[in-house]
C-alpha cells in the first residue's frame, strides 16, 4: 500500500501544480491518500452520520435513495486536499468533522491516476481526549 501511495504522490509531483478553487497552488505535501466517504453536499454527510448504524454500505444506499441519486455519496480511494472545516456532529459516543475536500486523484483498476480536481464533502472521525 505504501508503495502505491508513493507512486500516486510521485505522479502528482510530475504534473503541473493543481489550482485550487481560490487559485492557490496545491503543494504535494498537502495531498492525502485514503479511503474516504465523499458526498456531493454537506447535508448528505450529515444525513449519513445520522442514519449510520454500523453498516456503511446500507447507510450509503439509504442516503442515496433519499436523494434520488445513486452517486450522491460513496466511498472512494482518493488523493485529496483538505479544505475548510464546515461543521461537526456526533452520533452516540463518536464525534465527526465535516470537511470540504478537493479530490485530485482516484484509485482504479490500473492504479492511481490524476483527475480534474473536484470538490466534495467528507467526514472524518474526531479524536477526543479525556480531560
Amino acid at each position: 500500500m505504501s508503495k502505491l501511495i508513493h507512486l500516486a504522490l510521485l505522479s502528482f509531483s510530475l504534473c503541473a501544480p493543481v489550482q485550487a478553487q481560490d487559485r492557490q497552488a496545491i503543494n504535494k505535501s498537502d495531498v492525502e491518500v485514503a479511503d474516504a466517504l465523499v458526498c456531493d453536499t454537506r447535508g448528505q454527510v450529515e444525513r449519513y452520520i445520522a442514519v449510520y448504524n454500523g453498516d456503511q454500505e446500507a447507510t450509503i444506499r439509504a442516503v442515496n435513495s433519499e436523494e434520488g441519486n445513486p452517486t450522491a455519496c460513496g466511498v472512494v480511494s482518493a488523493a485529496f486536499v483538505r479544505g475548510a472545516h464546515v461543521g461537526g456532529t456526533s452520533q452516540g459516543n463518536m464525534a465527526f468533522e465535516i470537511v470540504r475536500i478537493l479530490v485530485v486523484g482516484i484509485d482504479g483498476p490500473s492504479g492511481f491516476r490524476s483527475v480534474r480536481p473536484a470538490p466534495y464533502f467528507a467526514v472524518f472521525g474526531v479524536r477526543e481526549y479525556p480531560v
